[in-house]
């Protein structure tokens, strides 16, 4: 019993092919005070890989704020980000990224994220009332292209829809960065009382540890590692690294941790996500300082002759480990009978901290639980960073080098038609976005997600945001502007921006170039976070996100994706999109400038992709959302939407579809016209007021100095520019809802 099972010819080079670094497998003999054998070098592979213990990010992760006046739980102590929303209610939040396998596998890759991130929400006791998702892909007319959001797009659907948890919103881009290697993140908030959190702490000698849910398989297997590290020509021979979804027995399982979460049996539970066993176990009795004793032979198997370093680091689906009280076992195991779900006990809590797994009563492993976790014994590196070439180049770009069109009437139905401003419906239609009946946004659009808070007069506002082109540009610059933009949208929906879970999707950390992105995204996320008092509550970070060729390496654009929500005090604040009545005056609010950089308008039909980052003030990004708030809650606006892609006209056009109705505008002499129209300089939204409102309005605004500007009126359909027939609604509506579709080679029906 007290020897440790040995396979031979464990070396450096063993290490390596685990992905491990010469000096990590000399750390591990040092921790371990021998040479580790095959399962305890493929424990430690897995927990220090990227994907688990943020070896290459933490010394940066660690600079974002983590405190703030709503906050339940900081980064990285639980499952997910906790705050509070008053009447005793929190909200559990997380995004996290499915990228590696989605590119491989995509109805899998994605639909296994849906699962994983709703895990993460209701192992904290929380019941999942709203999901989002970020999704960038390359060419839209390109095969492979189609073939990814065709499978991402299902798998989404597919899951979620039949786990029971509405989409509510979400942003799909495309660019050809993304056409090996596309990203797939997935968001989900939930609810839970306060005083019912479920921890993932493991504590109490003697106290039995349970694994829940499916049975194990080989699916997954060095999932973390796969996802630690390039695409390329040979990736495809990790397809057994992708997991396998089931939603039903998600949904049981949902249902029973819930019911459980009720019961005072149950000392703490964590999702079986990346690493399996191996990451639950061992995060868990760090967290509580103790060890576990697990025999592996008694986990529930669905596949025959699996090695016990097989069943350590398998990543098979919808399954949790929990520690229950001594004593309440039948308590438990009743709950999961009734559901029909494993729950067997396969190990005890036990004092020291050291893991031990066993296999038939022999000890095939023992490694320091705090040795292998992230804050514990898992290595931090500080990496190289160095300013990219190209970045002075953009710096340089030259406004009176771009020639002003001549026909801009004609651009902008082009415009309009860009698969980054057009019409998503083709992906939408596939989600349900009614189940459960809390969405308040589906038939009265808002900037952001808006879910209904039942029992009480709040609502939730929640959104996913980043322009990666701006972040590419100048990664500090962009990453406040995914921010800033997270924020306008809560703001232009009737919220109070509240915390921020990120998604941080980057290439290869060793890089210099890609680590420069990455440090500089983070101090502008930093910034910004810290002036809208929205702390940064976890999320992840995915680094080789890039596509490895014979002949070059291409990363993908640097994307710090902002998962952010808000608080509606009153539904009766929610603030729809779109314009509401013919005659309404039209105002911008922010201040408009002669800037076309990194444009929708620039780069898609000028062809410049070298520019910066738009014009951008975190200052008058908080003034402006601070006015948004003081305007709605004093009931002089009829709507509000954030100007972003395609500038002031795809804004203007946005307001009108929802209600069929159009404007007229008077553009500003002192700027150059395909600026006002189409530049993306930030710090803007464009308000409708009723005239009855507009001397309170003028006075309101006029008190803390933001700046607005009367456009126009809304019309009835009708859209003049300058006095210029420029056509009617339903012209830019019949190139809007189908240019994705046809983009796609689809049935903008489907």
């Amino acid at each position: 019993m007290d020897s440790i099972s040995a396979l031979p010819n464990v070396t450096v080079e063993t290490a390596r092919e685990l992905g491990l670094l010469p000096e990590e497998f000399d750390r591990i003999v040092q921790v371990l005070g021998r040479v580790p054998n095959y399962t305890e070098l493929a424990i430690y592979s897995a927990m220090w890989s990227e994907h688990c213990s943020y070896k290459n990010s933490i010394v940066w992760l660690k600079t974002l704020p983590k405190d703030g006046p709503h906050m339940l739980v900081k980064a990285g102590e639980e499952n997910a980000g906790l705050v509070d929303l008053g009447d005793g209610m929190g909200c559990a939040f997380k995004i996290e990224s499915h990228n590696h396998p989605s590119a491989l596998e995509p109805f899998q890759g994605a639909a296994t994220g849906v699962g994983g991130i709703n895990r993460d929400i209701f192992t904290m006791g929380a019941r999942p009332i709203a999901q989002l998702n970020s999704l960038r892909f390359g060419l839209p007319q390109e095969a492979r292209t189609q073939w990814l959001i065709d499978g991402v797009v299902k798998g989404i659907g597919s899951y979620g829809n039949s786990f029971g948890i509405p989409t509510v919103g979400g942003e799909v881009y495309f660019d050809a960065c993304y056409s090996q290697n596309p990203l797939v993140n997935a968001f989900s908030a939930g609810i839970v009382k306060t005083d019912g959190i479920i921890r993932a702490k493991a504590e109490g000698e003697g106290n039995p540890v349970y694994i829940i849910g499916s049975s194990t398989g080989k699916d997954g297997i060095h999932g973390a590692s796969f996802a630690s590290k390039d695409l390329s020509e040979d990736s495809a021979n990790d397809i057994p690294a992708v997991q396998v979804g089931d939603p039903f027995m998600e949904k049981l399982l949902l249902e029973a941790t819930l019911e459980l979460a009720a019961t005072d049996a149950l000392v703490g539970m964590q999702d079986m996500g990346a690493a399996g066993i191996t990451c639950s176990t061992s995060e868990m009795s760090a967290s509580g300082g103790v060890g576990m004793r697990i025999d592996l032979d008694k986990v529930p198997l669905r596949q025959e002759g699996m090695a016990p370093w097989e069943i350590l680091l398998s990543e098979s689906q919808e399954r949790m480990l929990a520690v229950v009280k001594k004593g309440r076992e039948r308590e438990v195991e009743a709950i999961f009978e009734k559901w029909d779900i494993h729950c067997v006990p396969i190990g005890t809590v036990t004092e020291g901290g050291q893991l031990e797994f066993f296999w038939k009563g022999e000890r095939v492993a023992s490694v320091p639980a705090e040795s292998l976790v992230l804050g514990g014994g898992a290595p931090v590196y500080y990496r190289e960073f160095r300013e990219p070439e190209y970045f002075r180049e953009y710096q340089a770009f030259d406004l009176d080098s771009v020639p002003q069109g001549t026909d801009l009437k004609s651009e902008a139905l082009r415009l309009i038609g860009l698969p980054n401003i057009a019409s998503k419906a083709w992906v939408y239609r596939q989600y349900d976005s009614m189940v459960g009946t809390v969405n308040m946004s589906t038939n009265r659009p808002t900037d952001a997600a808006v879910v209904d808070l039942r029992g009480t007069p709040k609502a939730l506002a929640m959104t996913v945001d980043c322009n990666s082109r701006y972040v590419h540009a100048d990664p500090e610059t962009g990453a406040m502007i995914a921010v800033a933009e997270a924020a306008r949208n809560i703001s232009c929906s009737g919220g109070v921006p509240s915390a921020v879970t990120n998604c941080l999707n980057f290439g290869n950390p060793y890089q210099p170039e890609v680590y420069w992105q990455f440090v500089g995204a983070i101090k502008g996320m930093s910034k910004a976070c810290e002036r809208f008092a929205t702390p940064v509550t976890g999320g992840n970070v995915s680094f080789y996100n890039q596509t490895v060729l014979k002949d070059r390496t291409e990363p993908v654009f640097p994307t710090p994706t902002i998962g952010m929500i808000g608080v509606v005090e009153d539904k009766k604040f929610i603030t729809p999109l779109g314009f509401k009545t013919k005659g309404d005056l039209i105002y911008l609010i922010g201040e408009s400038r002669n800037d076309l950089a990194s444009s929708q308008y620039l780069v898609y039909l000028k062809g410049i992709e070298a520019s910066p980052a738009p014009a951008f003030s975190l200052e008058e990004e908080f003034a402006l959302c601070n006015q948004l708030q003081m305007l709605i809650r004093k009931g002089l606006i009829q709507s509000a939407h954030d100007i972003s892609e395609g500038g002031l006209f795809a804004n203007l056009i946005e307001k009108s579809l929802p209600g069929g109705l159009g404007f007229d505008l008077t553009t500003d002499a002192a700027l150059r016209k395909d600026c006002y129209l189409f530049g993306e300089s930030q710090g803007r939204a464009v308000v409708s007021v009723r005239p009855e409102d507009e001397d309170a309005f003028i006075d309101a605004m006029m008190l803390n100095g933001v700046g607005f500007d009367l456009l126009g009126h809304v019309t009835k359909g009708s859209i003049r520019i300058d006095d210029e027939d420029w056509g009617h609604i339903d012209d830019y509506r019949a190139v809007y809802d189908s240019a994705l579709a046809k983009a796609l080679g689809k049935d903008n029906h489907a």
